[in-house]
């Protein structure tokens, strides 16, 4: 376990993933699912590449479901252990990444049922105006994102996660109830109620 730990490390926003290990790279590199049989038996090498195939995709996840890249950090990287304990028990029933999706917004739900979300600017959007803008604009921006970040605080863990995935994600909602663990009609009205919640708060400054 102390090795696929050392082995879980994530790239800066603006910085593409290592390259993967030489033995299982190249020409004779095998395909996700070989990966994930490899890994299931213990190959914590094998491991390492689908951490850095994935890791970048499941970092955004996390950033747009919990508003701080540090604190999605943390949850993929134990999505990741915990995925490394569970893998004997996966069947293959869908794609390791599918899986790996599944596990990193539960355990973001699991962080936003534990306290109220706070969202950073940078998983809000850029909704400032330029420097180059006259003050009150400048002024009704910083209103703007303010309300935008009040307004998402406001969402459920629920409703947060559903509107991450339908609206910025473009996940279906057969998808989105799959991972989250509820019917399609409670999808489908976390959606609207989120969308409506924040509707009102860009309403006010527009």
């Amino acid at each position: 376990m102390s090795g696929v730990r050392r082995q879980i490390a994530f790239p800066g926003p603006e910085r593409a993933p290592d390259a993967a290990p030489s033995r299982v790279s190249g020409e004779a590199r095998p395909d996700g699912g070989l990966l994930t049989v490899r890994a299931a038996e213990g190959d914590e090498e094998a491991f390492a590449v689908l951490v850095r195939e994935h890791a970048p995709a499941l970092v955004g996840l996390a950033t747009r479901l919990l508003g701080d890249r540090a604190e999605a950090e943390d949850a993929v990287q134990d999505a990741f252990i915990s995925a490394w304990r569970r893998l004997p028990e996966f069947r293959r029933q869908s794609s390791f990444g599918t899986w790996m999706y599944r596990i990193v917004t539960n355990r973001c739900l699991n962080v936003l049922r534990a306290r109220r979300p706070v969202t950073s600017l940078e998983a809000a959007g850029e909704f400032a105006a330029p420097e180059h803008d006259f003050p009150e604009r400048l002024t009704e921006a910083r209103d703007a994102v303010r309300g935008m970040r009040r307004a998402l605080d406001d969402l459920s863990a629920e409703q947060r996660a559903c509107w991450v995935l339908r609206e910025l994600d473009g996940h279906s909602y057969e998808f989105i109830a799959e991972t989250v663990g509820i019917s399609q009609e409670a999808v489908r009205a976390r959606v609207f109620r989120a969308r409506r919640c924040l509707t009102r708060a860009l309403g006010a400054w527009r």
